[in-house]
């Protein structure tokens, strides 16, 4: 009678196979890492542009339906040439002249520009190297930042409606149809305002983007003045 011995043999990896295991791993884990880190750059990037977007949208509306009212009961325009011009302007107008209905409204107030939004500047400010657009209400609440992150401010002033190009990058509109007339004469404004975001990363580098502008422009008529027909 024979007998045999069973060896038990339990089988595993060995240690250059867990070096290779190891390696891959990490290859993976890495390029994993640097994509989704792409990933979260583009989409921050994106998010700072249309916040940007977003904060001159809205004060060009403001600006837009605040200066289209420009003159209102007064006997020109309601520009003030000695404080407007090409990055700025002032706008005057008498909007509760005929509030009797509100015993707050004295008639002083009535005959006079001198209530809340009838007397509007706005200007760009250089603050911590960055370019606010700023709205100051003489008899309201002072000074309020209406949107940051800007380029450049222009002003145009025209007697007529223009067309004109806006380049998708530029700084200001260009090929007006027609010349500007002093301030006094306006009855047609062009507001054209720059949005730039830096570059992000280095040029040739994984991650990188480069810088982003855009014009956004606005046509206001003054709808107080005596226009043209057209």
């Amino acid at each position: 009678m024979s007998s045999f011995n069973h060896k038990s043999r339990s089988s595993g990896f060995s240690l250059l196979e867990l070096v290779i295991a190891m390696a891959i791993t990490m290859a993976l884990m890495t390029a994993a890492a640097t994509l989704l880190a792409n990933a979260l750059r583009v989409r921050s990037r994106e998010n700072q542009k249309s916040d940007a977007l977003a904060d001159t949208q809205r004060a060009l509306n403001i600006m837009s339906r605040e200066i289209a009212n420009s003159g209102f009961n007064l006997t020109n325009n309601g520009i003030v040439a000695a404080d407007s011009g090409l990055n700025k302007i002032r706008i005057r107008s008498n909007l509760n002249k005929y509030e009797y209905d509100d015993p707050s409204v004295t008639q002083q107030s009535r005959d006079n520009v001198m209530t809340k939004g009838e007397d509007v500047m706005y200007f760009i400010n250089l603050a911590d190297n960055t370019m606010y657009l700023a709205r100051h209400d003489r008899f309201g609440n002072g000074s309020s930042v209406l949107a940051n992150r800007i380029d450049s401010l222009n002003i145009h002033y025209f007697d007529q409606k223009v067309t004109y190009t806006a380049p998708p990058a530029g700084t200001d509109i260009t090929n007006v149809s027609a010349a500007e007339v002093p301030m006094a004469n306006a009855k047609y404004i062009v507001i054209a305002i720059s949005v730039t975001l830096d570059a992000v990363g280095t040029p040739g580098q994984s991650g990188y983007q480069p810088p982003y502008s855009v014009l956004l422009c606005s046509d206001v008529t003054l709808r107080n003045t005596d226009l043209w027909k057209y």
